[in-house]
């Protein structure tokens, strides 16, 4: 099977009423294809990738501790997502709030890091990886005014993708920074998206050197209103870094967000069939 089945998935999706933008490489043949890839969408939590490239970047420079305490602030709390918010401790290392940001995207663990490290800092590494259009607008907040900007992130399928496939590649700053985000990835917790329907192994040991006969994923969701968004790896006979972004007007009811879900599970579906083959 190739990638353009892939394709084929994404533009199953035209009649429904919705955006779905699709990104997906092969890591190590260098083909990819994509539908709506260069749209610019709200990306939810899939953005946080970028905050942990940054902050594994930092880890692998020197410039942060991976013991360093952060301490939680009232400005850091957000509802939502996470466990933080809920947890009697005030301080937390580096390392502890990385893996709480990629686990169960922990809105509260996001905020302090990005306090830490700096949106400027988050924009300037997207930049240095080519993804101009990938970009943190904001820290994560329970409620958005008119004063604040109107999304947490914004991106394309593409950048999401090549993100991930800098660090299928090792090129993402360094094969340390690289393999320390692909390890955070592989510990998310939420597989309910693109993985849905994929036949895999969420705890198998080894990653990311394939699975005889298995499927691996590593992955980063994100969810908001309108939107869901999931960018990450499959692992098998071939490795593909993959993004997958639906976005729906939400005054058409519950129904546009079953169809979002259920396209991007079978996009997913398909993404699974390519990796388990080798490239034709």
């Amino acid at each position: 099977m190739s990638l353009s089945q892939v394709a084929a998935a994404a533009r199953r999706s035209a009649a429904l009423p919705l955006t779905l933008a699709v990104c997906a490489v092969d890591v190590d043949g260098g083909g990819a294809v994509g539908v709506d890839d260069d749209v610019v969408l709200p990306v939810a939590s899939a953005s946080k990738l970028l905050l942990l490239a940054e902050v594994s970047r930092r880890l692998d420079d020197g410039e942060l501790s991976p013991d360093r305490i952060v301490e939680i602030l009232d400005e850091d709390r957000a509802d939502g997502t996470g466990l933080l918010r809920r947890m009697s401790r005030d301080g937390w290392s580096v390392e502890d709030l990385a893996w709480l940001t990629a686990s169960v995207s922990d809105n509260t663990a996001t905020n302090a890091l990005l306090r830490v490290v700096g949106r400027e800092s988050t924009a300037r590494l997207a930049r240095r990886l080519g993804l101009d259009r990938l970009v943190l607008h904001d820290k994560v907040r329970d409620v958005r005014g008119p004063d604040v900007p109107p999304v947490f992130a914004t991106g394309t399928a593409r950048d999401l993708a090549r993100l991930v496939t800098h660090a299928a590649r090792g090129t993402m700053v360094s094969p340390a920074a690289s393999l320390r985000l692909l390890g955070w990835m592989r510990a998310n917790t939420d597989h309910g998206l693109v993985p849905a329907l994929v036949d895999h192994a969420p705890y198998a040991p080894g990653f990311p050197q394939p699975l005889p006969g298995g499927l691996l994923v590593a992955n980063k969701t994100g969810t908001d209103t309108g939107v869901r968004a999931d960018a990450g790896l499959v692992v098998g006979a071939r490795r593909l870094a993959y993004a997958v972004v639906a976005h729906w007007d939400t005054a058409l009811g519950p129904g546009a967000e079953r169809a979002a879900v259920h396209a991007v599970r079978d996009v997913g579906r398909t993404l699974a069939a390519c990796a388990e083959r080798p490239a034709p």
